[in-house]
Order: C-alpha cells, then sequence, then structure tokens
C-alpha cells in the first residue's frame, strides 16, 4: 500500500493562545473599574472621619472581658505599662479599637490583615538564608478582615509616636500622610507585577537603607545590622537568661517579668515539657524536626512579653546542642483575634496554626522554628526563637524627619503583606493616583490619637480611684 505524505506538525501554541476556560474571570482593567466605582458608595475623603459614636462601648469595659482567661497576677503589669503614655495605651488595647474600626467606613475589600498593626510592630529580623529584611513582626491578631483596619490602626499610631517624642501634631500627621501615600504608590507597583513577582517581592538591607539615607539614619541602621548578623539571637540571649545553678544550666529567675513555674524542680518536669515539643515538633517540615532534634531540652520558664499579650501565658524554653550551643524558644499563648467579633471566625479551629498560617501569608520569610502546639491544660499557642537578629525601630529616637521616613518603610511592607494574597487591583483602583486617600488617613490619624487620649486618660481615672490595680515597674 502507498503511503501518504507526511502531515507536518501543528506549531505549539503560545500563552495567549491557549484556549481558556468557559468561567468568565475578570480582566485586570475590570478589577481596577470597580475599585473606581468604589469610590461612589465609599468616597476617600470619608474614610477620614472618625466621631465618637453615642452607643460606643466602654473601652474600659472592653479592656476588662480581655483580662478573661489572662494569668491574674500579671494583669497588673499590662495596665501599668498602658498607663505610661497614650501611645502604650494605644499599644495595649487593640481590642478597644477594633471594635471602634468596625463602625468606620470600608470598601468590602479583604485581605490577610495583621490585626495589630501599628509602627512598633515593624521591624528587621533575619530569614532562613541569615539576610535581613524589614517588615511586619507580630501577628497575634491576624485575620482576613477590611484593608482600611490596618492601615488606619498604623497611621493613627505616628501621630502618638510623634507627639510622645514631642513632636507637634503637624509632624505627626505628615508621618501618617507619607505612610499612606507609600501604602498606596507601592501596591499601585505590586499590581505591575504577576503573581509571582509579588509572592518574592520584599524589603532588604538596600531598600531599607535607600529610605533610612533619607533621614539621616542610614549609618546607624547599617550599624545595628551588622551587629544583628554577627550574632544569633540565642547566643545574645543566653548571658543575660540563663547560667549555672546548682551545677545545672538553667533559666535565671527575675520576678515579676520571668519566673519557674511550681514544681519547676520535679524530676517530671522536663519530660512534660518534651512531650508538648513533641506535638509542636509534627507542625514543622521534615527539614525543621531533624534540626530541632540536634538540640536538648534543659530548661523552661514563663516570661512576661509586649503590652498586649501580659498576662496571656508566655514562655522562653532553652535548649542545649551536643556541644552545648544554646537555642532559645519562645512559646506564645494565641488566643481569639481582637477582630473575630467584627470579621469572623478564622477558618482555623487552632489559634495558633491561626497565627503561624497568618504569618507565613503576610511575610516574606518566616522564622525556621515557626509552629504551633497546644499545652495539656488545652492551651493553644505558637513557637519561633525567641529572637533572631531581630532589630527593634527605636522610634523614641525619631525627630520628624525620621518619623516620616520610617511611615514610608512601613507603608511599603503593609501594601506588599496585603498584596501578597489580597487584590491589589481593586485596592489600588479604589486608592487612585492622587492624593484624596493619603490626606483622608492624615486626618483620621489625628482624630483618633485624641480619641486614645480620651480613652487614657479614663484608665488613669480608674486607676486613682482603685477601679484598676497596676503595677509600676
Amino acid at each position: 500500500m502507498k503511503k501518504g505524505p507526511k502531515k507536518k506538525a501543528k506549531p505549539a501554541l503560545t500563552p495567549a493562545e491557549v484556549p481558556q476556560p468557559a468561567l468568565h474571570r475578570p480582566s485586570a482593567d475590570d478589577l481596577r473599574a470597580h475599585g473606581n466605582k468604589l469610590r461612589d458608595q465609599v468616597p476617600r475623603k470619608s474614610q477620614g472621619v472618625w466621631k465618637r459614636p453615642s452607643d460606643r462601648t466602654d473601652p474600659l469595659d472592653i479592656l476588662h472581658a480581655s483580662d478573661a482567661g489572662r494569668v491574674p497576677q500579671l494583669v497588673p503589669i499590662r495596665y501599668g505599662r498602658m498607663l505610661q503614655t497614650p501611645f502604650t495605651f494605644y499599644r495595649g488595647s487593640a481590642a478597644v479599637m477594633a471594635a471602634d474600626l468596625a463602625k468606620t467606613p470600608t470598601t468590602g475589600i479583604r485581605v490577610q490583615a495583621c490585626g495589630d498593626c501599628h509602627l512598633l510592630n515593624f521591624g528587621g529580623f533575619a530569614t532562613p538564608e541569615r539576610n535581613i529584611l524589614f517588615d511586619i513582626n507580630d501577628f497575634d491578631e491576624t485575620l482576613p478582615a477590611p484593608w482600611e483596619w490596618d492601615v488606619k490602626r498604623l497611621v493613627a499610631s505616628f501621630v502618638l509616636a510623634a507627639r510622645s517624642n514631642g513632636l507637634s501634631d503637624s509632624d505627626g500627621r505628615d508621618a501618617a500622610v507619607a505612610c499612606a501615600r507609600s501604602y498606596r504608590e507601592r501596591m499601585h507597583e505590586y499590581t505591575q507585577m504577576n503573581p509571582l513577582e509579588v509572592w518574592y517581592a520584599r524589603i532588604d538591607e538596600e531598600g531599607f537603607f535607600s529610605l533610612a539615607s533619607k533621614s539621616g539614619m542610614g549609618a546607624r541602621a547599617r550599624k545595628r545590622i551588622a551587629k544583628a548578623k554577627a550574632q544569633s539571637g540565642s547566643e545574645l540571649d543566653f548571658p543575660q537568661l540563663a547560667g549555672m545553678v546548682g551545677g545545672h544550666i538553667r533559666i535565671q529567675d527575675t520576678p515579676p517579668l520571668i519566673f519557674h513555674p511550681e514544681g519547676a524542680r520535679d524530676k517530671d518536669f522536663l519530660p512534660l515539657i518534651e512531650s508538648i515539643l513533641a506535638d509542636y515538633r509534627e507542625t514543622l517540615t521534615d527539614d525543621r524536626r531533624i534540626l530541632l532534634d540536634r538540640y536538648r531540652v534543659v530548661d523552661a520558664a514563663w516570661k512576661v512579653v509586649g503590652i498586649g499579650s501580659v498576662g496571656t501565658r508566655c514562655a522562653i524554653v532553652l535548649l542545649m546542642s551536643i556541644a552545648n550551643e544554646p537555642l532559645f524558644l519562645q512559646w506564645k499563648e494565641a488566643r481569639k483575634s481582637v477582630l473575630e467579633p467584627y470579621a469572623g471566625k478564622s477558618e482555623y479551629p487552632h489559634h495558633g496554626q491561626r497565627v503561624v498560617m497568618g504569618q507565613r501569608l503576610m511575610q516574606p520569610a518566616s522564622d525556621i522554628f515557626l509552629g504551633w502546639m497546644s499545652t495539656k491544660k488545652g492551651y493553644h499557642g505558637y513557637v519561633r526563637q525567641l529572637r533572631d537578629a531581630k532589630i527593634k525601630p527605636l522610634v523614641e529616637t525619631f525627630d520628624a524627619t525620621a518619623l516620616a521616613v520610617f511611615g514610608e518603610a512601613c507603608g511599603w511592607a503593609l501594601a506588599r503583606a496585603h498584596a501578597k494574597a489580597g487584590d491589589s487591583l481593586t485596592i489600588s483602583g479604589y486608592l487612585g493616583s492622587s492624593d484624596p486617600f493619603d490626606e483622608a488617613m492624615g486626618d483620621f490619624a489625628l482624630a483618633y490619637a485624641d480619641q486614645a487620649e480620651r480613652d487614657h486618660a479614663a484608665l488613669k481615672a480608674a486607676v486613682r480611684t482603685g477601679k484598676i490595680k497596676v503595677y509600676l515597674e
């Protein structure tokens, strides 16, 4: 039989020629246009308004409600720290602001929100590759929620920080506007990237230095980063937190901030800690489990941490390698997010997992030991290294220029976090290319800072009358 001519192979299709599924997906232009149209329903100027609602819940009642389940003897430390200034009050009252934000205008666009987005929850930290990044570093309250809530909590913190530093309200408002402008402009930049580029985006040392140099902080920032990279956090912490006691390496008690629980010297104490860590170990990837197994548990103690977490159950665990190199892990209790009554429940029934998943989603890189676990009494929590080249901003030293530049950095980091898993196109379409939203955030920051000062005054009055007990450190 005579063979016919060979058929020519069809050329491969280009990505643009690949048939698309019948399901309609809105285009980038559609999403931007939708965001633009949302301005009719929620004018950008309206975002700057804050007026105390007539039915506003007493902020002290909200704080008392959040005391439930905390360690009673530690609660006065919490109020003692909040009493110091309106800014410290603000940092410890995320639940109060969550209730207030729930009554402010929103576009209905949800992101993975930080939930406690103030400027001291931003800073530097080391990635698993030992690079230093600048980003958000506290996710205890993370939950899907309106993007505006994070922005508003962040900008108001700049006015309160300015007042705490003796700067003018004009300086504080300028920093808040700089933060909002940076958020808007960076969000637009992320709409120009493909999803992988956004996922891999990060603010590295050079990116942060380029901003810091505008305020004259570049040289100081380089020195602090070099020092942080030179040693691990555990090596720095060990001589301050531990030593030899009775021939054994132990965490040193410095009550009421660090102390051993009752029964810490019993023979069953370390096996109990090891059994709890065994459950945590199961939440790590296989390679991290192998690394963790290089260390043995030698001690554990309770530790009082940041203002908002005072009274919750937080512990540090000291582990040692075969050559007695230290590793400090921190376990922090994870409770219901302050956003939950207004944004809905988490899809994760374990609040430690909620925090870990939210952190992994919002950060460009996370601690290698990040995982979650429960105590034998059923308290949820998450685990990470106590400190790993973490660099806390020295906000108390900032002048007006430095505060505004730091506002730019925080707005950039927040935009990256929201764009990573949120609808950057619609948000950017709403924000636009001009400054109405930026200026509105300046107005909101001033108005809500005034509210925080009134709430702080109410706390001071309650302390004077003995309604609230405080412990001053």
